[in-house]
């Protein structure tokens, strides 16, 4: 049986004392936290301490004020709210620790709760299995600004991750993140106002499915960086997403990697090989619906890790709703405003041309693998980078193919009814 710790603060009529013992479930919790918020924190962090495998924590309604990071590091414990709206952890005026809440456990779910206002990463998951993340709300309250957090939802380094019907907002890197890890699905979830609305960095096996990437900078990014001790992210689906109107001004740092993305980015895929992007509603993002791209350092230094490919491969584009993109590129950016005078017009699709070069000699256009096709009228530009925009194409026709299907990501901690999807 499930050892199952309720926390209730708000029988205010009793002790403290009685409070670390709990008492009734229909508590008022916004009572009990505006009561005794320090105690709220040090009695929730013991609980974490002293959780055994199999431990169920529950959390009242109401909002939370905590100061410093709180933690677990105990295997098969799960932390529970009563909803995203109603169990709130407010971090606001944080003056301890580099997140939110930190796991470094595994068999660990989180469900029906927000955190709101980390000085840091909002949730923070590392080198967990089978890690479960739903209906959780990280929201920076006060809108985009460059001092917010930079991740909201973030798993690093896990296996068999499942994030489901969860929000993030105001991120100033990613709202949903999974980085560096193997077989994930994100779905049913929505990201909003930040600068990249969900991520997949340098990881294999994903299905990002069901989601709303909307007002964020970019919405869904699918790359693979050099900088990182796991290389070789590749195996990504993106399907039946709605992927719209992200042109809120990029507000990242402008020392973080992501300030270089382009307001107005709905799909992003870069340095990365095998993504099959379909059945999605993608349009009004004003850079781009779709960049597909090659990573080039922004300092322009070489990339020193041997096994980091710079180069975008096997993608397949297809059976998309696609429209009003490109009407308003991100001129910020010099690249962008360099292109922009040359190709007068965007398009809702766009393509550096650059193809990674075969035993040292050029590659021909085919040996990309890129294939677009039942796009309806999505406009297409291959802007040729490599050649200084010299031989821009426009015509998708050479890029009517077809790529094999990716396989589905099934979980463990997800249910094989709902772990695939497709076609």
């Amino acid at each position: 049986m499930k050892t199952v710790k309720r926390f209730v603060f708000a029988c205010l009529a009793l002790s403290i004392a009685m409070l670390a013992n709990g008492c009734s479930s229909e508590t008022n919790g916004s009572n009990a936290a505006s009561a005794s918020p320090a105690d709220f924190q040090k009695k929730l962090q013991e609980d974490l301490i002293k959780a055994k495998p199999g431990s169920v924590i529950e959390l009242p309604a109401g909002k939370f004020t905590l100061d410093k990071t709180i933690s677990l590091n105990v295997d098969k414990v799960t932390v529970r709210g009563k909803g995203l709206d109603k169990t709130i952890l407010s971090f606001t005026g944080q003056t301890a620790g580099s997140a939110g809440m930190l796991v470094k456990a595994n068999d660990f779910i989180i469900e029906d709760l927000a955190i709101e206002d980390a000085a840091g990463d909002a949730l923070k998951v590392e080198n967990g299995t089978n890690i479960t993340i739903r209906r959780v709300r990280v929201e920076w309250t006060a809108g985009p600004k460059e001092t917010n957090g930079p991740y909201g939802i973030y798993p690093v380094t896990c296996k068999n991750v499942l994030i489901e019907d969860s929000v993030a907002i105001a991120a100033s890197d990613a709202g949903i993140y999974v980085g560096q890890s193997d077989n994930v699905i994100m779905r049913r979830n929505r990201a909003e106002k930040n600068v990249a609305g969900i991520e997949i960095e340098n990881t294999k096996n994903a299905d990002v499915y069901e989601n709303t990437a909307t007002n964020n900078s970019g919405g869904i990014m699918a790359f693979n960086l050099p900088d990182l001790p796991v290389q070789g992210g590749e195996n990504v689906r993106i399907y039946n997403n709605q992927i719209i109107a992200n042109n809120t001004p990029n507000f990242a740092p402008t020392s973080q990697i992501v300030a270089g993305l382009p307001t107005g980015t709905g799909i992003l895929v870069m340095a990365i090989k095998g993504v099959e992007v379909f059945k999605n509603t993608i349009k009004d993002n004003n850079t781009a619906n779709i960049n597909i791209t090659t990573f080039f350092p922004p300092d322009g230094k070489p990339i020193k890790n041997p096994a980091y490919n710079q180069f975008v491969s096997s993608v397949y584009i297809h059976d998309n709703e696609i429209s009003g993109g490109g009407k308003s590129p991100d001129v910020r950016l010099p690249k962008i405003a360099a292109l922009i005078k040359v190709a007068k017009n965007y398009a809702d699709i766009l393509y550096d041309g650059v193809v990674e070069p075969k035993d040292g000699k050029p590659a021909k256009p085919e040996d990309a693998k890129l294939c677009i096709e039942n796009n309806g009228d999505a406009s297409f530009l291959n802007y040729d980078a490599a050649n200084g925009f010299k031989k821009m194409v426009r015509d998708a026709k050479g890029y009517q193919c077809s790529l094999p299907a990716l396989a589905a990501i099934t979980l463990p901690n997800a249910g094989a009814a709902q772990a695939g999807g497709g076609k």
